[in-house]
């Protein structure tokens, strides 16, 4: 039922609008038409006000083909935003995959996911598919920390759960859960002098930041922890003492002790350091997203996985190191599952779309679709 030339040639309509992160407005203003040209009803949040990106994030409702269809309402959701760099792209189609020309990204994270639903839509109204009612998210700013998706109205989501196109692996990757993410930022104090008459009555903020960080644990803390070291700022000149370091950093866990065991960790080690040093640290940090996690007897876990056997494939539950607008939706108390779309090599210019894999997550999509009505 798919068509093929169609979904390929709405992938290549997608990713030739540039839609780099914060410039979403033409992305957005092209899928107001394209849905509402299909029968849907658009409406654009007032996220705008908020994030201050190119546009707000949008959301189609599709009708129930029929009145006397009691189905859940369900959704899936993809982000309109790509990353650097996204402007000028250039697609390339083979037999077996899409990709650039090699100077720009390609865009599969996330236009793939776009493009599927929009291909599903056509199909569901071609073959006058029974089907209840449907949403779909479109979000901005999903790449500069799910900016769209933090700040989504969600009054105008009346779905009750639903999926996210939005994960590398095959098609048939079922992400369950997914870590709770901390931005961290720690300022660290010292005291001028000058580097080559008196340094001795100084206090090199570098070297503080630098003896705490060498003794911080960081990298892989465990199976389910990580946390990372962004930027290291101090700007001064060679011949002055450092007075203040900047840092920004980041911890990461599925389970939110352990999240909140390390930045214990991280501030008592700077916080220390400092002391040895006779200075003194600002620590602050902010959580981005929540975590999610989903049994695999979960309803909506069971529905992804008949919907994956129905294709003939063998589902892959796992969890994923990295954050996704699941969740933050799954924070809304919006159960949502993050699926494998079957880009590769993602966020860089070596990017590719398998063609294959993009035909079978439509179909996944839309069998979940057929499996809700």
């Amino acid at each position: 039922m798919v068509n093929k030339q169609r979904l390929l040639q709405q992938f290549i309509d997608l990713v030739t609008i540039d839609s780099e992160t914060g410039d979403e407005r033409r992305i957005a203003d092209y899928l107001l038409k394209k849905f509402s040209d299909l029968g849907l009803e658009v409406l654009e949040d007032n996220s705008l006000a908020k994030t201050g990106h190119g546009a707000g994030n949008l959301i189609a409702t599709f009708p129930a083909s029929s009145p006397d269809i009691q189905a859940p309402i369900i959704f899936f959701t993809s982000h309109m935003d790509t990353v650097a760099p996204g402007v000028g792209i250039k697609p390339i189609v083979d037999q077996e995959y899409i990709f650039s020309d090699g100077t720009t990204i390609l865009g599969a994270d996330d236009k793939a996911g776009i493009a599927a639903m929009l291909e599903a839509v056509q199909v569901l109204k071609e073959n006058q598919l029974p089907h209840g009612e449907l949403q779909f998210i479109l979000t901005v700013g999903e790449e500069s920390g799910l900016k769209g998706s933090r700040n989504l109205q969600k009054e105008l989501v009346r779905a009750e759960y639903g999926f996210a196109l939005d994960s590398n692996g095959v098609v048939g990757k079922i992400i369950i859960g997914a870590p709770i993410q901390a931005k961290v930022n720690i300022t660290v104090f010292g005291k001028t002098a000058h580097a080559g008459v008196n340094p001795e009555d100084g206090i090199s903020a570098i070297q503080v930041a630098s003896h705490a960080i060498a003794k911080m644990k960081h990298g892989r803390i465990d199976s389910e922890t990580t946390a990372n070291i962004g930027k290291f700022h101090g700007e001064t000149a060679t011949n002055v003492v450092c007075d203040k370091v900047e840092i920004t950093a980041e911890a990461r866990s599925l389970k939110d002790e352990k999240l909140y065991k390390q930045l214990e960790h991280m501030q008592e080690v700077f916080q220390d350091t400092a002391e040895q040093f006779k200075t003194r640290i600002d620590f602050a940090y902010e959580i981005m997203y929540p975590a999610y996690s989903f049994e695999e007897n979960a309803p909506i876990v069971k529905k992804a996985v008949d919907a994956v056997k129905a294709l003939g494939r063998e589902p892959e539950l796992t969890t994923s190191g990295g954050g996704s607008d699941a969740n933050v939706l799954n924070g809304y108390n919006l159960p949502t599952l993050n699926l494998g779309v079957g880009y590769e090599r993602i966020h860089t210019t070596a990017e590719r779309q398998p063609i294959a894999e993009f035909m079978k997550i439509t179909e996944l999509l839309i069998e979940l679709i057929k499996q809700n009505s």
